[in-house]
């Protein structure tokens, strides 16, 4: 093919590959393995914009990279497919979710393919898709067969938990477990029913049901994640959302934070991603104290107790009042008659507000008293009980002891409240004004710790609490056990029926695994059911073949996420979730790249389940990803027209964007696609507007033509400004698109998408393809032994381009390619020792182009990939001579070329001699000239 035609040679090579399955690849091989991996896409009606591949592209050039240093790269690609958006669209058209999940992903097939992404095709998995949810359901079940024992730091087999039970009941067992979980010994054990131990292990299982307060959405009938709700309502559809307290599905995430904290030292991760890991962590140390709680300010304390986590026990004589959360159990048992009418319309309040909103609202005091008091353990003084929406019943015990002196929010608490504000340090200043919170000092109004330093001071406390039996020292974390169930239908199965207890109540049972997967039931809507229940009540016959009904919620959308790179290792295992050979091959992931959306959720949420599993014995590698980068977002530049506000046409009136300010206008977002180079093609805006379609509106031009504004903002369809890359394709081709997007910026920053700057990359691809073709068609490639000045831009771009893809900065390496061509341009070479180099060396960036070009070149057709990726040589990537600016009295003269190894008297001799240097001397003797080698040479006169 003589001329450069992107479209027909794209096509030919991605047929090509397909039916070549040219990057399938195998699970073993003699060559070391290299897994790269992206973050797998939720398969939107939508399709890809131009920001979605970034990423995507990068990868790929990586993996093929990888593939030519000779590395047996597994890159595959598969589909986040349960989901909201599908399930939304089906309750609105009463289409089967699976219907339009299965239309959106054969759009992104084709879209990404169009794209030539050398992805392991036949690796392609579906989370929705039962032979793979079949493996989410065989995670959840042993994990419910597993406890963590806080001894050895693993989750083990129920079975050693129960034997521990046997032998010595469980006041040795150290595990996480419910808070409420009582004592019992090896003959209180031995004594009790099956249904009795049963239950007992319940309390320790890592998944688990209990009450718990999550966003609830009436609108959408389902919980949402935090990350679905914004400013109140739901991200899809705005319904508002409430915290709402519901028996729900955990997950025992919490046993594992001090593993998910320290497994962060050991990832090539961004300090600022782990940081935020850490921060949601929020590992602090501190105690925990019990406050009795009376039932009046004269009254003696009751049965009912409050317990506190504090990082600040020091301060623990300054308390002089507590909130508990409005959710907190014990509300309703402590409020007293006087209070109920406050207590109830404050937590009808507080429902409205999700978590967010109430963690991030520091102006905000509200709170309501419940009509209780708790008593100080200290000095048995009496501190009324208020709940406040600035406490979460998920944070610490969800209940804080409130030192006004020492902390802001509680200190503004209590002006509002006009509630007693208690110096305890000597060094505490203008407790009237401000909290102060400082360490320093010596306590004062503080008991037994009265003298002391904060060192000596907290020592002394948390001995007293354990010997008085009312608290302990204790490590804390931020971090709260994941719910795990969703009151939607497109969604895994929870694999779980229920059977009465003795007393009538369900017990969850698992089903076994070759009952395994359960699938989604046909039903006749998406919407819960009259009497509230999820929508798989509506299933008839839901229930498992003993007569007992199955669970209604199904998993939420991190499940099939927080495992799928190992299905990607044996997609298409039916015996297990991949075999231990595949595993033990590929073991983990060695680059993972996605947006920082994920930050904490999935990323999160997927290290717990690979620990889990490693501490099973399932897999080898205690972090799933050695390193991570996240994209940075591909921003929008959206287009605006200019209508006149006045009155006085009686039509609408367009003004071109350097003319606006001599009218009053508004701005109008207008769709990109009609704008090139920032002109409106006019005829196509009136054509996409009714009211102004034909004759009916008039545009004030410069220069005969509309000009438009300009802005850059988020890319989405309200500001009319997104791409389709599929118009990129098909006019410029994917190679263009490729490298435009790597040339747009530092892979991991934000950057504005601007069409108009694309015509340069397309040029410079068709510069690329003359140096095998020239203006006529011909090949000129020739058999002839390369030239020094030829080898030496080769090698210097080999040498900058494996520097710039290790280090992941691929738009500077863009940069050398335009670099390189234009400099072999211009010494008209056209060698095929030097072309065939450079092939293979863009081939990561323009696999088409270098495919296409290799076959030219006389190599085996779509073997690009298995070349041997060039090596630079030393001699021709270091300079012979340096080009020495020569400054006269501070001011660049000229130039002149030494041999690197001249010594500084002959530099000096020479530009004395030259005729330019004697020039600007005018006949003066230089009062010295200093040589700086490698860098200048500055004549003084």
């Amino acid at each position: 093919m003589s001329e450069y035609s992107p479209r027909e040679i794209e096509k030919k090579w991605q047929n090509f590959w397909e039916q070549n399955e040219t990057f399938q690849v195998e699970n073993k091989s003699d060559l070391p393995k290299y897994y790269v991996l992206d973050m797998f896409p939720y398969p939107s009606g939508a399709g890809l914009h131009v920001g979605h591949p970034l990423g995507y592209i990068a990868s790929d050039i990586y993996s093929r990279y990888k593939r030519l240093k000779g590395f047996n790269v597994l890159h595959p690609m598969g589909f986040d497919s349960f989901g909201l958006p599908a399930e939304q669209y089906a309750i609105q058209t009463g289409q089967h979710p699976a219907i339009t999940t299965e239309q959106n992903i054969t759009r992104y097939i084709e879209q990404l393919k169009n794209l030539g992404f050398s992805y392991d095709w036949s690796r392609e998995v579906r989370t929705s898709d039962p032979s793979y949810y079949k493996w989410s359901q065989w995670i959840f079940t042993e994990l419910f067969e597993s406890w963590y024992n806080n001894d050895t730091q693993k989750a083990e087999r129920i079975e050693t938990l129960i034997a521990k039970f046997e032998a010595n009941g469980n006041q040795q067992v150290n595990a996480a477990c419910d808070e409420d979980t009582a004592a019992f010994t090896a003959e209180e054990w031995d004594s009790w029913s099956e249904e009795e131990k049963y239950k007992a292990t319940l309390k320790y299982r890592i998944t688990y049901v209990a009450d718990a307060t999550v966003n609830w959405c009436p609108g959408l009938g389902s919980v949402l994640s935090n990350d679905e709700v914004k400013d109140g309502v739901s991200e899809r559809g705005g319904f508002p959302v409430i915290q709402k307290l519901m028996r729900q599905w955990m997950m025992r995430i919490t046993a594992y934070s001090q593993r998910l904290l320290d497994g962060l030292d050991n990832v090539d991760w961004t300090e600022s991603l782990k940081e935020q890991q850490r921060n949601w962590i929020g590992r602090s140390v501190g105690a925990l104290v019990t406050f009795p709680v009376a039932t009046s300010k004269e009254g003696g304390a009751g049965v009912e107790s409050i317990t506190v986590f504090t990082t600040r026990v020091d301060t623990i004589y300054g308390v002089s009042f507590m909130v508990i959360a409005p959710e907190h159990e014990l509300v309703d048992v402590i409020t007293t008659p006087e209070q109920r009418a406050d207590i109830d319309a404050y937590i009808d309040f507080t429902k409205k507000r999700s978590e967010r909103d109430r963690m991030s609202d520091v102006k905000t005091v509200s709170g309501a008293f419940t009509g209780a008091y708790a008593i100080n353990p200290f000095n048995d003084e009496k501190i009324p009980v208020y709940i406040a929406d600035y406490v979460l019943a998920g944070y610490g015990t969800g209940a804080v002891m409130a030192v006004p002196s020492g902390d802001q929010r509680d200190w503004n608490f209590a002006k509002h409240f006009d509630l007693p504000i208690i110096p305890i340090l000597d060094s505490q200043k203008e407790i009237d004004v401000q909290a102060d919170n400082t360490k320093e000092g010596k306590y004062i109004n503080s008991g037994i710790i009265n003298g002391l330093t904060f060192h000596e001071a907290n020592k002394v406390l948390i001995q007293w609490l354990e010997e008085k039996g009312v608290g302990k020292g204790k490590i804390n974390y931020r971090l709260r056990d994941a719910v795990f169930s969703r009151q939607r239908y497109w969604g895994e199965p929870v694999p779980v029926f229920y059977k009465n207890d003795s007393n009538g109540q369900p017990l969850p049972y698992l089903l076994k695994q070759e009952e395994l997967p359960l699938n989604l039931p046909a039903i006749d809507k998406y919407l819960p059911t009259e009497n509230g229940e999820p929508p798989l009540g509506r299933a008839e016959g839901w229930g498992h073949g003993s007569g007992n009904p199955y669970e209604l919620s199904t998993m939420p959308g991190w499940a099939g996420s927080s495992w799928y790179w190992y299905r990607y290792m044996d997609a298409k295992n039916d015996a297990e979730f991949a075999s231990k050979e595949s595993i033990d091959y590929w073991r983990n992931v060695d680059l993972y790249i996605g947006g920082t959306e994920h930050a904490t959720g999935h990323l999160l949420y997927s290290r717990f389940w690979n620990k889990f599993l490693k501490d099973r014995g399932f897999v080898p590698e205690e972090e799933p990803f050695k390193k991570l980068i996240n994209q940075g977002m591909i921003q929008g530049r959206s287009s605006f027209v200019y209508r006149v506000k006045s009155e006085e046409y009686s039509k609408p009136v367009f003004v071109s964007e350097g003319l606006k300010s001599q009218y009053e206008v508004s701005a109008l977002h207008v769709d990109v696609n009609i704008v090139e180079n920032d002109i409106l093609d006019v005829e196509k805006f009136k054509a996409s507007r009714l009211d102004i379609a034909g004759e009916n509106a008039e545009f004030i031009l410069e220069d005969g033509k509309y000009h438009c504004g300009v802005e850059v903002e988020k890319m989405s369809k309200s500001k009319f400004n997104v791409v389709n890359p599929d118009d990129i394709v098909t006019r410029y081709g994917a190679d263009t698109l490729r490298l435009y997007e790597m040339f747009l910026g530092p892979l991991e920053q934000a950057k504005p998408w601007n069409t108009n700057g694309i015509d340069g990359t397309y040029r410079f691809i068709r510069k690329f393809w003359r140096l095998f073709f020239n203006d006529q068609g011909q090949w000129v490639v020739k058999d002839e032994a390369a030239k020094p000045e030829e080898l030496k831009v080769l090698h210097k771009t080999i040498k900058k381009i494996e520097e710039d893809i290790e280090n992941f900065s691929f738009n500077t390496g863009v940069s050398a390619f335009m670099m390189c061509v234009n400099e072999l341009g211009s010494l008209k070479c056209n060698k095929k020792s030097i072309l065939q180099e450079l092939v293979i060396l863009i081939s990561p960036y323009a696999p088409h182009l270098s495919e296409e070009l290799w076959a030219a070149l006389g190599n085996e057709e779509g073997t690009v990939s298995k070349a041997a990726f060039p090596k630079w040589e030393q001699q021709y990537v270091v300079d012979a001579v340096f080009e020495y600016p020569i400054q006269i009295n501070g001011k660049v003269r000229v130039t002149l070329p030494f041999a690197l190894d001249t010594a500084p008297t002959e530099i000096e001799k020479e530009v004395l001699a030259n005729e330019v240097v004697i020039k600007w001397l005018e006949g003066n003797t230089p009062k010295k000239v200093i040589v700086v080698p490698k860098r200048i040479v500055n004549v003084v006169i």
